[in-house]
């Protein structure tokens, strides 16, 4: 077992210090309450305050939407690259007893990552119609696969759902072996990913994690860490050597941020592998009932057009031929990251402009005046 922690660790065994009874609050009525402190972006938030022409006090939201604009300019600053069409990420939660703690997160860790998973599914899939996600836990030092490669946000979102019993200790190696398995059989002109909730300051690993980092870097597997507790060393090697982020969640709201800015596709690299052509097809929709397998019926279905196999849903793979299925909607909803749009400019507002509007109005008007 190896378990990776801070360099500086408190020693076990400490005295106790005598207690006061004559203390209005010992520690346990002090800690009985969990205070949430509020996070300002100015520590002058007196300045908020405003007072209107009845002499009322408002707060001035003015400074809270500058700071979204720069949030926002920063997301847009990387919008003129060119991005991958095909990704495959593979998602694995961390399930071990650490997200059972209730002391941070409200109600707990995993509801929160949980609430944080399903949200980047939805947008991953929104943003990603041609993209592929699957799902895997850790709990008592194993990896579990709850969910393969699929091309529904409803499929994984009913997995996430149906996460329950954290037990034991997280194993970041199991995990990641897992989703090389799983990833091992995409196209290598796919972006491949793993984005890992982790809620565990240590890891039960059976081997050398750094073998299995190594093995990540060459087969080009892009792995992002998302956690909830202090930080570790060995995920900000593993975010640093494979090319992805590492962020801790500072609250519920940081935490969603976190995953849907994985939403987006990355930059497509000079060394990614370049596919000029990739065979797809366009099926038809057939709204007749038919037998799809053993006891399996589907109400609707569409047509592949190489091998006239039905399958449920787009975009999908063939299961006889292993053809690319999609629709036109879904190449049109992805045709921004092969060619994305310039990015704006921010120019003043029309109420702003209208004193300038007036003034050059006026000399126009003078100048007419003065030519007749």
């Amino acid at each position: 077992m190896s378990s990776f922690g801070g360099p500086n660790n408190p020693p076990a065994n400490l005295p106790d210090e005598p207690s006061d009874s004559e203390d209005e609050f010992d520690g346990e009525t002090l800690h009985q309450g969990d205070a949430f402190q509020r996070r300002y972006e100015s520590e002058e938030t007196w300045d908020q305050l405003q007072e209107d022409e009845d002499g009322l006090l408002f707060i001035d939201h003015t400074s809270g939407q500058k700071a979204k604009r720069r949030q926002l300019l920063s997301l847009t600053a990387g919008a003129r690259v060119r991005r991958g069409l095909l990704r495959s990420v593979v998602l694995v939660l961390d399930l071990s007893s650490a997200v059972t703690t209730t002391n941070d997160f409200r109600p707990n860790r995993l509801v929160c990552m949980a609430g944080a998973a399903r949200a980047l599914t939805r947008v991953f899939f929104d943003q990603n119609p041609l993209g592929q996600m699957a799902l895997v836990t850790t709990r008592g030092g194993a990896a579990e696969r709850l969910c393969d490669m699929a091309a529904s946000p409803r499929t994984v979102i009913d997995k996430i759902n149906s996460m329950d019993n954290p037990r034991g200790s997280a194993s970041l190696q199991n995990a990641l072996e897992m989703s090389e398995a799983l990833l091992s059989n995409e196209p290598p002109y796919a972006h491949r990913e793993v984005v890992v909730f982790l809620a565990a300051l240590g890891s039960c690993d059976p081997g050398n994690i750094y073998d299995t980092i190594q093995r990540l870097k060459d087969k080009r597997i892009r792995v992002s860490v998302i956690g909830v507790a202090a930080e570790m060393f060995v995920c900000r090697r593993l975010a640093d050597i494979t090319g992805g982020r590492y962020g801790i969640a500072l609250n519920e709201s940081h935490l969603e941020q976190l995953a849907l800015t994985h939403a987006p596709p990355p930059p497509a690299g000079d060394k990614h592998a370049a596919a000029d052509l990739v065979r797809m097809g366009f099926p038809k929709k057939d709204p007749e009932r038919s037998f799809v397998g053993a006891a399996a019926t589907i109400e609707c279905g569409y047509v592949c057009p190489r091998c006239l196999a039905r399958v449920p849903e787009l975009p999908a793979h063939c299961h006889v031929c292993g053809l690319a299925l999609v629709s036109p909607q879904h190449l049109v909803r992805s045709y921004h990251h092969l060619f994305p749009v310039r990015q704006y400019r921010e120019v003043a507002a029309a109420a702003d402009l209208i004193p300038e509007l007036a003034v050059a109005l006026a000399d126009l008007v003078e100048r007419v005046k003065r030519d007749k």
